[in-house]
């Protein structure tokens, strides 16, 4: 009989967004800490992460590597040592379009935006496989954190950190949208509906964030939201600073 896949012995949920700073980072450290403290074995996950506020960590095998600081937090959530399999593809950037490339916490090389995709993604999009095959094996959940939007068109092609998350991990994929900003309802609409179909129909749920005021005034649009998509408003989450 065939071994069963890495990816296959653990659960992977895709905390993704309509758009950068709706809440990912701070969602992914709050579900790390309560299936934890659940007595469940979890672990953050960021295929591609792109940050300057790197933290030293361990690699697999066995020396020191870097990761971006919020995958350092969420590892702490889950109460689990912190290592390069947590964000295994890590560009720091280094202005006019120039970006340093880490892969398994290991700096390779300097490329610029294009040489990055036309000569590098494809090794990358390698490593951050393997990285989540080896937390898979060992964890029973994994609470991965796409970046920025999910629905940018102009990415389909090449989007690791969530498209690609969301298919070789066959996650289940959670939504956010920030109502600070406004336009809530149309963000996670606009979303679902320029998403590719085989990633939109992974979609478990939505949620929506940083709300002030009374919930309940939200009722209507929650749902003409649902009867619309027909995807599920899983919480509202109070607006935290």
């Amino acid at each position: 009989m065939a071994d069963t896949p890495a990816s296959a012995r653990a659960r992977t949920i895709l905390v993704a967004g309509t758009a950068s700073h709706v809440g990912k980072s701070t969602v992914v450290a709050g579900l790390c800490r309560l299936l934890a403290d659940s007595g469940i074995s979890v672990a953050p996950f960021k295929a591609q992460n792109m940050s300057n506020n790197a933290r030293a960590v361990r690699r697999p095998d066995g020396d020191w590597g870097e990761v971006g600081v919020l995958q350092y937090v969420q590892a702490r959530a889950a109460r689990i040592p912190p290592m390069t399999d947590h964000n295994p593809v890590l560009l720091k950037p280094r202005g006019d379009g120039e970006s340093q490339l880490v892969l398994d916490g290991e700096a390779v090389g300097h490329f610029q935006a294009g040489s990055y995709y036309e000569g590098h993604w494809a090794r990358a999009r390698t490593t951050a496989t393997a990285a989540h095959d080896r937390l898979a094996a060992r964890h029973d959940v994994i609470i991965a954190e796409g970046a920025g939007s999910i629905a940018e068109i102009n990415l389909r092609d090449r989007d690791l950190a969530n498209l690609e998350t969301a298919r070789f991990a066959d996650a289940d994929v959670i939504l956010l949208g920030d109502i600070e900003r406004g336009g809530v309802f149309a963000s996670l609409y606009g979303a679902l509906e320029l998403m590719p179909a085989d990633v939109c129909a992974q979609v478990a749920g939505m949620c929506i964030t940083k709300f002030r005021g009374d919930k309940s005034l939200l009722a209507p649009g929650i749902a003409e939201l649902e009867q619309r998509t027909g995807v599920p408003v899983l919480g509202v989450l109070p607006y935290d600073d």
